[in-house]
């Protein structure tokens, strides 16, 4: 791995989304959708309060998965129908920094599961018709692409929440 896992403790982190179902071959298509909600606390005159994120809710590789394309904020605010909001909860998550092409994500995310495996740490996940349905599996986009526009350098933080 490119950089060691680390176990932190995070706290709860209230936050603005997009929900969708997406295909994993359509899941590239859903990072653009972060627009809308950055226009959307724009107009609300929030500003976001961290990097924006994929949340996987619901992953079945064989159908679609399950998501939420987010932005965190430093307040509650309600949502709408088009936008959702809540809570990331708090407690302890696995991290992870990848640097490189998101399309090395897939790797990274397998080595990051087989390594939490290997120590006995369990995922906060429960499994609902078969499918894995995680309490808070997320991806940080570190890297704001209008200002590195080449994907080999950008940085994804993984953060997977461990059952209490």
């Amino acid at each position: 791995m490119p950089i060691a896992p680390k176990i932190i403790e995070r706290a709860d982190q209230q936050y603005a989304a997009i929900k969708a179902n997406v295909p994993i071959q359509g899941l590239a298509g859903l990072g653009p959708r972060l627009g809308e909600v950055f226009d959307w606390i724009a107009a609300r005159g929030i500003a976001p309060a961290g990097p924006p994120f994929f949340k996987y809710n619901v992953i079945d590789m064989e159908h679609e998965l399950q998501m939420e394309a987010g932005v965190p904020l430093a307040a509650a605010v309600d949502g709408d129908d088009a936008i959702v909001t809540g809570v990331l909860p708090g407690g302890r998550y696995v991290t992870l920094t990848h640097t490189g092409h998101p399309d090395g994500l897939a790797a990274v995310t397998g080595e990051l599961l087989d390594w939490a495996e290997n120590r006995d740490l369990k995922w906060d996940t429960d499994e609902t018709s078969g499918n894995e349905r995680w309490v808070s599996r997320l991806e940080f986009y570190l890297t704001d692409p209008s200002e590195q526009p080449d994907m080999n350098n950008w940085q994804t933080q993984l953060a997977f929440r461990l059952a209490d």
